[in-house]
This record gives structure tokens, sequence and C-alpha cells, in this order.
């Protein structure tokens, strides 16, 4: 986690949380986190238990030149990393894990910019669970806003226990995606995924570079 937006939602909802595994989504008061809100999102689980744009910031909906609000969250990322967001969003909503995404976001016009996303859960009750999240430019081109990202591409993942360090380093190393197909990708189980291993907060999840 390096970018400020994310840093500061964290730390928002890690002192909302008060210990618990999340806040209770009536506890988040916009005013609170006014200066973030244009990139902030909130996903609900719909019917047929996809992850969803329950509300969209406004610099979010430009960046992507459409209102998100109804949209399928994996729908905005590539192919092969649609399932593993998928997973990594049922996580947070399952298991209130808070992951953060580094990925590359290509525009219509094949521009590409560096993006960090956190994701963190609420508490909605088991029937309607929620999740908050943030989305920061890494870097703020002119055309950002004119020409809208279609697609989201997985740089690396890191999928953390609040828990055992609530304070993130700038500096803490990510961890790169493995290459695997949709077929291949492990469940999500308790706090974490088959076929991965835990290092102290981290979970690695196995696998190489492309």
């Amino acid at each position: 986690m390096k970018q400020d937006g994310s840093i500061a939602l964290f730390h928002y909802w890690n002192r909302l949380r008060d210990g618990r595994p999340a806040p209770k989504r009536t506890e988040i008061e916009p005013a609170d986190i006014k200066t973030l809100l244009a990139d902030t999102f909130i996903l609900e689980r719909d019917t047929r238990s996809e992850a969803v744009f329950r509300l969209a910031g406004s610099r979010l909906c430009a960046a992507h030149g459409r209102e998100l609000k109804g949209f399928s969250f994996p729908s905005l990322w590539q192919d092969r990393d649609r399932k593993l967001v998928g997973r990594l969003v049922q996580g947070v909503f399952e298991s209130s894990n808070v992951v953060v995404i580094a990925f590359e976001g290509i525009s219509n016009s094949q521009r590409s910019n560096p993006f960090e996303m956190i994701i963190l859960p609420l508490e909605g009750g088991a029937d309607n669970p929620r999740c908050l999240g943030a989305v920061s430019a890494v870097q703020k081109p002119f055309w950002l806003g004119a020409d809208p990202i279609v697609e989201a591409r997985i740089v690396s993942v890191r999928v953390v226990d609040p828990d055992a360090e609530p304070l993130f380093l700038k500096n803490r190393p990510a961890i790169d995606v493995p290459a695997l197909s949709p077929t291949e990708l492990p469940s999500v189980q308790d706090r974490g995924m088959a076929g991965s291993r835990r290092i102290r907060h981290l979970l690695v999840l196995d696998g190489g570079r492309d």
C-alpha cells in the first residue's frame, strides 16, 4: 500500500472497526472522508453472487467514461483476471480480508496508467455483504478522464490481515500475481486461498511470473 488515498481510507476504516473484523456500513460517514469521495466506491453482492457497484465516486466514473453504479466489478478487468478478482472480493465479503491491488488501466486509445486499489470489508450481515474501496491513480496524465479506461490488468495483489499489522509501510513489497488461467484458480477459504502459503500476515499465491 503506497498511495495516500489507500492509506487514508484504511486508517479511517481501521479506526471505525475498533478491533472488530469490520465496521458496520451505517458507521461510514461521507463527511468524514469528503476528500476521498471522488475516488471511493461501495460494492455489494447481487442475486447472482457477483460483486456489483452500489456507489462509485465521480472521478472514478469519469476515468471509466461512464456511471458505474449497477455495473459488475469483475467486468472492468481483462478476461484472465476476472475470476481471480471475483474470488478476492468474495474473500472480502466472507472472510473480512483486506485486499490491495496494483493494476494498469488501459484506455480506449491503448494508453496505460498505473493505479492502486484498496478493498475493505463492511459488516452488512450474511445476506447483505458490502465492501468499501478506493482507487488512486499513481500518475495523473493529461488524458485521464478524457480517454476512458476500458480494461484493468492486475500487476500485483496483497491480501492482508489487518490485526497482524494495522500500519502498512509504503515500501512493503507486493506479491506478483501468478500466471493462472481461470480454470486453475484456487477457491477462497477463511482468510486465505487453497494452494497458498502464509508468511507472517501476507498470503502468498503460489505461481510464477509470465
